[in-house]
């Protein structure tokens, strides 16, 4: 855990110290605003609401949501197949810079999860996928694709499946 929270603090960029200031300074102005207005109880407790709301939700989601617009990319699998003498899949697939910025690092995941005939249950297994492996590609330049291997073992699920691939970039 302590490792994971020093690696996030040296992996952030000048806009992410940019948002993460205005989103405390809206909580420090909509605290101090509940606190004047605490002779009107539900206003300032709306205030005081809304401020830990700001904190929490605003640096959440403008951290994932600024993340997506600078760093986008594209993932594409271009073939799959089953080792028949081995317990593994290899994927191959491109991944194309489509930001105006240089890529330092991409992390690549592909993650296998399960398919049923329900339609609900195929929803939550994508968000549990049973299967996952990643890569590093280093230095991607603006407009850039790139071709990659990911070799997915042990693989011994027999039944029916699906693999997703994403990149998180910086």
């Amino acid at each position: 855990m302590k490792i994971n929270v020093k690696e996030f603090i040296s992996d952030l960029i000048v806009y992410d110290y940019i948002l993460f200031t205005s989103v405390f300074i809206l909580f420090i102005l909509f605290v101090i605003l509940g606190i004047v207005l605490r002779r009107k109880p539900l206003i300032a407790a709306l205030c005081i609401l809304l401020a830990f709301t700001i904190f929490v939700v605003g640096s959440t989601y403008g951290y994932i949501t600024m993340h997506d617009i600078l760093f986008q990319n594209t993932t594409k699998i271009t073939s799959q197949k089953r080792l028949s003498f081995t317990d593994a899949i290899v994927l191959k697939g491109t991944l194309s810079n489509d930001s105006q910025r240089n890529f330092q690092s991409c992390k690549i995941t592909a993650s296998t999860y399960k398919v049923g005939g329900n339609s609900l249950k195929n929803y939550l297994y994508k968000l549990k996928p049973f299967k996952n492996m990643s890569i590093m590609e280093e230095d991607i330049a603006i407009s850039q694709t790139i071709a990659f291997k990911i070799i997915i073992e042990p693989f011994t699920y027999e039944k029916d499946y699906n693999i997703t691939l994403g990149a998180d970039c910086k």
